[in-house]
């Protein structure tokens, strides 16, 4: 009988660390049940209403980021630090894991820093195409750093890199309505183009912009579109269009909860540059158009962009000019049927499947070593 594995993943912030975070866990459940997994994040951030909802116990730490614009509030973070330190600490003995995985964010660098400490095999799931500081910091102490795109040695030692892909939601995959049920699901015609607008739960403000500054573009260019707003806009959007009566090619909501039928009816994808975003487009094989956010750490969205668009798997607008250009390259693509159908073949070469299973595997035979 197999002794009961017990493991910590700790990271998070954003949905992009989060949903990793829990494919993984899922993974590891399938392939042992046995397992005891425990999450630590970060108090008041995304993770800590997230991961209970996924069926999974996390503990909070009082961590946050360095105040980049009032140095002063930085003695404050330094204590936080130094407190989730020893938190980390406690609760690593108290669970006694075998094995500690980060996905970037910042609570994984006092978790993994005191598993490290205490002899645990730690290992590193690093989403995007140019590395985060936590990870970064961690790479020396981690037995295995498990990586989305290619070149990533310029970051970690590469004995210690395999190219795993990211881990994306499982219910995109198994997703089997037809493309045609699938727009009328949304009450567009299935005979039109559509192209899908996605701005993240929040919205992106520049990529609504785009769409909303020139609606005369939107009514007269024969195509439809599905545009999630993001909560935060979606009042303004509604109130700005409510002179517009009549608008049906356009489907608006302030969010989707089933993206496996809005990815079924698209034929184009607007979306930001998230790293878990894209290795959906790569494993659904969707053309897509990347407007990356200029308000991310060391630009990462714009280097996970043109990783893609080097292999001709994707178009780039810069924020900047995405009010002014993003419409117009959008209705020239999603009418031209050679380039969809090269955009999609480009991008299903990058797609890695089964990353969450193969992350699982070396979580697992690390645990095991450590027996």
């Amino acid at each position: 009988m197999n002794e009961e594995l017990r493991i910590i993943i700790s990271g998070g912030g954003t949905g992009g660390h989060i949903f990793p975070a829990v494919s993984i866990a899922n993974a590891i459940k399938l392939l042992r049940p046995d397992v005891k997994i425990l999450f630590v994040g970060a108090l008041g951030r995304m993770e800590m209403q997230r991961v209970p909802a996924a069926g999974y116990d996390i503990k909070g730490l009082p961590i946050c980021g360095f105040n980049r614009k009032n140095l002063m509030k930085n003695f404050i973070v330094l204590f936080k630090i130094w407190k989730s330190q020893r938190m980390a600490k406690n609760i690593i003995r108290g669970f006694q894991p075998m094995a500690a995985v980060g996905v970037g964010g910042y609570a994984s660098g006092p978790t993994l820093n005191e598993a490290a400490s205490m002899n645990i095999p730690i290992l590193i799931q690093e989403q995007n195409s140019y590395a985060g500081v936590t990870n970064k910091l961690l790479a020396k102490k981690a037995a295995k750093i498990c990586v989305a795109y290619e070149g990533m040695q310029r970051f970690f030692p590469a004995d210690k890199i395999i190219i795993t892909g990211n881990p994306v939601r499982q219910n995109l995959l198994e997703n089997n309505i037809s493309k045609e049920d699938a727009i009328k699901g949304f009450g567009l015609d299935p005979l039109k183009k559509t192209i899908l607008i996605i701005g993240g739960s929040l919205g992106a403000r520049t990529i609504n912009e785009s769409i909303l500054n020139n609606i005369d573009i939107v009514e007269s260019s024969g195509v439809q579109y599905i545009w999630q707003t993001g909560k935060y806009y979606n009042k303004e959007i509604m109130e700005a269009l409510a002179k517009n009566k009549n608008l049906p090619m356009l489907y608006i909501t302030d969010f989707i909860s089933d993206m496996g039928k809005a990815y079924a009816a698209a034929d184009l994808v607007i979306s930001r540059a998230g790293a878990g975003s894209i290795s959906e487009f790569c494993l659904l094989g969707k053309p897509v158009i990347l407007v990356p956010s200029p308000n991310v750490a060391e630009d990462h969205q714009t280097k996970n962009a043109l990783a893609l668009v080097e292999k001709q798997a994707a178009l780039y607008v810069k924020d900047s000019e995405a009010v002014e250009n993003l419409l117009k390259i959008a209705i020239s693509t999603v009418n031209d049927t050679d380039q969809l159908k090269s955009l999609s073949k480009n991008i299903l070469k990058m797609a890695l499947p089964d990353s969450a299973e193969i992350i699982a595997k070396e979580v697992i035979k690390l645990a095991e070593r450590k027996k």
